[in-house]
């Protein structure tokens, strides 16, 4: 097959969807697939050091990066949208799988494939999980009149990565026909030779301490300020532990953090590292004694499954779609959007190490079996050929 997927960037500061696309597309080469991607070179205010309207070639998969152009909020590129015509008009792909709604490569890619009668996938990328729903609703209202409830009503399927991403859809959405594939790893790129330690070294002021990570974007949506009400609880009555917050800040949404930390005088108890990638993440990654993320909407987590394969137990809140899944197989506690709960979770896994312990092998095994890119690939690879062949 030959599959163009569509996304509006692919920085590595807009974090889990940029990341899964570039899984997903190299999982379905391994497949024996032709894969593309269509995408800009935005990276925040920036552009990527990237050449433009050429194929780049990683590891299979061929990337064209074309010029992001103003208004930049909306992800608008018109040489994106030439050479979206042009290849869809010449029927080079069999498939198109766009990423995420209410954007300008959406509106393109899916007007041209109605136009020339290419299939497309849409996937909502957690867009119609109630809480983002509503945000900007009259915005997106004009939008959805415009374009966004045509494209998703001709779809022949929207991608879900969990069950209860789907469940939370359903009321938003005029098309019935979806399936459920999840977002995955290369676990050999955890299992690079890590000396625990290594990160303490770099970040003296947690030598000694129980670390608590945020391992994500700082962002309105991830629950930062449940965290910080929390920490802040249990750091008036215990001085063996302290906060690591690792992750880009986009929108400037840090400063609020940081304002938070100050109130509570809780300075010298947390650090902020920054975005971290490559042996720096697995560092902080093998280093930390629990990962927290209570977020009021996340579509996934891809950070929670990567918490999981490095041996961490984790926390997230119900609003992690991916939360189901880990009481189903105890790999992990699982709390409501509440600072007093989390407050109890994080204090029941700093006193109990052999249950921490339990959940964390549990979770690990849980990745090993279904987050694995291979078996993604395959999941995709076979609802395509449904859709190709008209059976779904």
């Amino acid at each position: 097959m030959k599959i163009l997927h569509v996304i509006a960037n692919l920085a590595t500061r807009y974090g889990g969807p940029s990341q899964a696309v570039i899984g997903m597309a190299k999982s379905l080469v391994e497949m024996g697939n032709e894969v593309t991607i269509f995408t800009t070179n935005q990276d925040g205010d920036g552009v990527l050091d990237v050449p433009v309207n050429t194929p780049v070639l990683n590891e299979g998969v061929k990337i064209y990066y074309f010029p992001i152009q103003n208004p930049r909020f909306f992800g608008t590129s018109l040489p994106m949208a030439k050479a979206l015509k042009k290849s869809l008009r010449h029927q080079e792909f069999d498939l198109v799988h766009i990423h995420s709604l209410y954007l300008f490569h959406g509106a393109v890619a899916a007007h041209y494939c109605r136009l020339y009668n290419i299939p497309y996938i849409i996937r909502p990328h957690g867009t119609l999980d109630p809480f983002l729903y509503q945000r900007s609703r009259k915005k997106k209202a004009v939008i959805e009149f415009l374009f966004e409830n045509r494209n998703i009503k001709h779809a022949q399927a929207l991608h879900y990565t969990t069950e209860e991403e789907k469940l939370l859809a359903q009321p938003f959405v005029n098309n019935d026909k979806g399936f459920i594939v999840p977002n995955g790893l290369y676990l050999d790129e955890y299992n690079l030779s890590i000396t625990k330690g290594q990160f303490r070294e770099k970040y003296p002021e947690t030598k000694g301490k129980k670390v608590i990570l945020f391992f994500s974007r700082l962002n309105f949506k991830k629950g930062l300020d449940l965290l910080i009400q929390a920490f802040g609880n249990i750091a008036e009555q215990r001085d063996d532990i302290h906060l690591v917050i690792a992750g880009p800040d986009n929108d400037g949404y840090g400063e609020k953090v940081r304002n938070w930390i100050d109130e509570r005088n809780l300075n010298s108890r947390v650090t902020f590292t920054g975005m971290l990638t490559g042996r720096d993440k697995l560092e902080v990654l093998y280093d930390s004694d629990m990962f927290v993320l209570p977020s009021y909407s996340e579509n996934f987590g891809i950070s929670v499954i990567e918490a999981m394969i490095c041996g961490l137990p984790v926390i997230i809140s119900n609003k992690v779609n991916i939360y189901r899944e880990l009481l189903q197989n105890h790999a992990g506690e699982v709390v409501n959007c509440d600072a007093d709960e989390l407050t109890g979770k994080i204090i029941k896994l700093l006193d109990n190490p052999v249950y921490s312990k339990s959940i964390s092998e549990n979770g690990k095994a849980l990745v090993q079996k279904y987050y694995q890119w291979s078996k993604v690939g395959q999941s995709l690879d076979h609802n395509y050929r449904l859709i190709l062949n008209g059976q779904l």
